[in-house]
Parts: C-alpha cells; sequence; structure tokens
C-alpha cells in the first residue's frame, strides 16, 4: 500500500534539467543526458508479500541501473530481481529474525550511462504493522443531557481505521449525537439513558485487528445548573498542505454552551473547505499554508459573556518543490561552468549538490555559493 503520492522530484545532479526539454542551444548536451522519468517512492509493504519499487530514467544508451538499500549496493538472485525497466522486484518482503535484518529502509536506485551517474531521491519503505493499544478508553459516568467523550489511542502502519463497538455490537454514528473522530475520539452529546453500556475501539489496518478494553458509560440524574466547562481542546496540529486538519472542541454545562471558533491574530477562519462535524470541532480541508495560525475554541454559556476558551496551533507545511533546475552545458578544459537550483517549500528546504551521485564539497576548483550555485 503505497502512502499518499507527492510530486516527483527529481534528483540534484550536474547532469539533470527540467522537463519538457526547450530547444539545446550550442554547447549544451541533448539526448545524451539522463533524467528521471519516474523515483521510487515511499511505501508500505506487507510482511511475506511481494513489493516493488519503480525506477525509470531517460537518457542515451546503453544505460544501467542499480538498487542500494540502506545505502549497501542489492544483490540480485532468489530474494530481490531488478526487471528490465528498472523496477525493483522484492520477492517477499520481511524482517528475518535470526539475523535481526530487515526489508524496511531507504532504497534508492543509481542510473548511469557513459555521460554520468545520477542518483534518485530516497524511499522509505515502512513494514505494515499494528500493535498493542497505547491508551484505552476510560470509564465514566456522565448525567442525563450531558456530554460524554471516550477516546483510545493506538499507532498503525499505516494508520489504522478506528471504530467504537457498544455492548460487543457495531456503533452506528449515524445518530447525530455521536461524533466519531479519526484520532479515534469518540463524543456523545445531550446523553440519553439508552447511551448506558460497554464502549471499546476496534482499530484495524492490513496488518491486524485490535480491540481495546472495554469501559462503561453510566447515566446518572437529571442536570442542574453548571457553568460552561471544556471538556477538550484543540491540541497543536503539523500537517501537510492538502491534507485535512480536525481541531477538537467539546464543551458541557448546563445550559447547554454554544461553541465559536476564531484566530488570535483576528483573520477570518474562512467558509470554503471549514465546516463543523458533531456540536463544535473544527474540519479544514484541503488545508493551505494560509491556514496556519493558532485557533480559538470559545464555549459561551447562552445570554450571559461566561464563557472558557481553549487554543490550539496548525501548522501547514510544504513539500520541496524545484523552482529552477540545474542545466547541462559542455565546457572546455580551463572553462568555467555555473549550475544553479532553487527550491520552495515550509520549513525552507535545505539543498545539497551531487556529482555521479556523490556528493560535492567545496573545494580549489568548486565554489558554492548561499544562493545555491
Amino acid at each position: 500500500m503505497a502512502t499518499p503520492q507527492h510530486k516527483q522530484r527529481p534528483a540534484l545532479g550536474l547532469l539533470l534539467r527540467p522537463r519538457p526539454f526547450p530547444t539545446c542551444p550550442p554547447g549544451v548536451l541533448g539526448a545524451s543526458e539522463l533524467a528521471f522519468l519516474m523515483e521510487p517512492k515511499d511505501v508500505i509493504a506487507v510482511r511475506d508479500r511481494p513489493l516493488m519499487l519503480h525506477c525509470q530514467v531517460e537518457g542515451e544508451g546503453p544505460v544501467s541501473i542499480t538498487w542500494r538499500h540502506n545505502g549497501v549496493p542489492i544483490a540480485t538472485g532468489d530474494r530481490a530481481a531488478v526487471l528490465a525497466n528498472g523496477t525493483l522486484l522484492i520477492r517477499n518482503f520481511s524482517k528475518r529474525r535470526e539475523s535481526n535484518e530487515s526489508d524496511a529502509g531507504e532504497y534508492d536506485c543509481a542510473a548511469q550511462n557513459r555521460y554520468g551517474l545520477l542518483i534518485s531521491r530516497k524511499a522509505r519503505a515502512q513494514l505494515a504493522s499494528l500493535p498493542k493499544f497505547l491508551s484505552h478508553p476510560q470509564s465514566l459516568a456522565v448525567d442525563e443531557g450531558g456530554v460524554a467523550r471516550l477516546s483510545c489511542q493506538v499507532n498503525g502502519i499505516p494508520e489504522a481505521n478506528i471504530t467504537w463497538q457498544k455492548d460487543r455490537l457495531p456503533l452506528s454514528t449515524a445518530n447525530p449525537r455521536y461524533t466519531l473522530l479519526p484520532n479515534g475520539v469518540l463524543q456523545v452529546t445531550a446523553v440519553q439513558r439508552s447511551d448506558g453500556g460497554l464502549f471499546r475501539c476496534v482499530a484495524s489496518n492490513v496488518a491486524n485487528t485490535r480491540y481495546s478494553r472495554e469501559a462503561q458509560l453510566s447515566v446518572t440524574g437529571s442536570r442542574t445548573y453548571k457553568e460552561p466547562v471544556i471538556l477538550s481542546g484543540p491540541q497543536n496540529l503539523t500537517i501537510n498542505i492538502h491534507q485535512t486538519a480536525i481541531l477538537e472542541c467539546i464543551a458541557t454545562g448546563n445550559p447547554r454552551p454554544i461553541v465559536s471558533w476564531s484566530r488570535l491574530d483576528g483573520r477570518s477562519i474562512g467558509v470554503e473547505g471549514v465546516q463543523v462535524l458533531g456540536t463544535g470541532n473544527l474540519m479544514i480541508s484541503d488545508a493551505s499554508l494560509q491556514h496556519s495560525g493558532v485557533y480559538v475554541c470559545s464555549a459561551n454559556r447562552p445570554g450571559s459573556r461566561s464563557r472558557r476558551t481553549a487554543l490550539g496551533r496548525l501548522v501547514v507545511q510544504a513539500p520541496p518543490e524545484f523552482v529552477q533546475w540545474p542545466q547541462s552545458v559542455s565546457r572546455p578544459a580551463g572553462g568555467s561552468a555555473v549550475f544553479s537550483c532553487t527550491a520552495t517549500g515550509v520549513p525552507q528546504p535545505h539543498l545539497i549538490w551531487l556529482k555521479n551521485g556523490k556528493l560535492l564539497a567545496p573545494g580549489a576548483n568548486v565554489k558554492l555559493t548561499n544562493a545555491n550555485t
């Protein structure tokens, strides 16, 4: 199972230039230069199943493609093979317990012809897993008409899908009083006597299915007057651009408090791609860099100025993206060649230069400037 894909990132090298190729000026190498058409991507593999990592290049032949695992060349044979199109096939992805070695790790491919060598980006291969729960739901007692919050936590690779059971039967979230957040939190608003029972989490992914311990939800007598209280406010959250952010805010009190959202800097949250889940959770779909900021959840008692607030910071990051690629050139001996490279991203990307797949360090005839030239 592949992780979410990002834009193709060309490798840094002295033979790379952007595509589509412009008309080559005098002195620029033409079809001889190497360029990646496809580089390996991060993947999640299932134990004892085949895994393929792709690597395709263009350039004057013959072109040889080799692969490395954690920087060590991969020997082809019964366990691994390089197909004619450059794809690496691992026949049975595993963790070999006798030597504590694993097929998991970083992979890259190298393409070489008579003009030079290019190294691809590093792709991370992870073994699918579903360990035990880090936290289980806790029993609680709630007044009738109040709010209940149950949670569990498990770290799966890939991220586990979490559902809930009540009294060992699947819990229907079609009831508008039940809100299930992707992080495993179950919120029950306007609690009724019929909501009482035993609740447990069910976590599943391609590796396994696990069940949490059960927690008892007890519903007590009628509600009395209570000031607003935020049971759980927004947590600091870091996501990538175009992902979805969910900021939790669930409040209780009598009368039932009204939950609203604002930004600490006073900017408008906006309405496009923004919606409320349940009674007060904020969901931001297709997040952009402009969505970064501190968000304030407010729980107000109706008809009064009594309120409680909670804050959470949302950080939206953008993966590195090349703006300018180095251009291939031909120069006479004793001349000078200048290569430039520019990239954007949040946080600011760190750039390095490679020559024939090896780190290029400043020397007597090589100078690196702060402008990545």
